[in-house]
């Protein structure tokens, strides 16, 4: 339970250091301060001079607006398989420096390709 709960967090603030900035500026503050400095919804209220519940409907309002464009845009699965590729194509240049194995250069050729067709 408590490692899906945090699991959650980070990909929530995964989302949001992707399409944060498309949130209101006081959506981003109470957002930020529940994700990222791990205040408690009484602190963020407090601070905000909004009730719990306001700060706890802002919170899942937010989450699933990052959600949405998330599944609209997809530009953190992009990332993510971008990333996966260029650890690839690093891994495979080791390769062929280690064992001079130069016909591996065509997998690298691929990979790079494969990305830039994506972007």
């Amino acid at each position: 339970m408590q490692s899906n709960i945090i699991e959650n967090r980070i990909e929530l603030s995964i989302l949001y250091d992707f399409y944060g900035e498309l949130l209101k500026e006081s959506q981003k503050q109470i957002f930020e301060d529940y994700i990222q400095n791990d205040l408690s919804l009484s602190e963020i209220a407090m601070d905000a001079g909004i009730s719990r519940q306001g700060v706890h409907d802002i919170i899942k309002r937010c989450s699933k607006q990052l959600i949405d464009y998330e599944v609209k845009l997809k530009l953190v699965d992009k990332f993510k398989n971008t990333k996966e590729k260029v650890n690839e194509i690093i891994r495979i240049s080791n390769l062929i420096k280690e064992t001079k194995e130069i016909s591996r250069i065509d997998e690298i050729e691929e990979l790079s390709s494969s990305i830039l067709n994506e972007l």
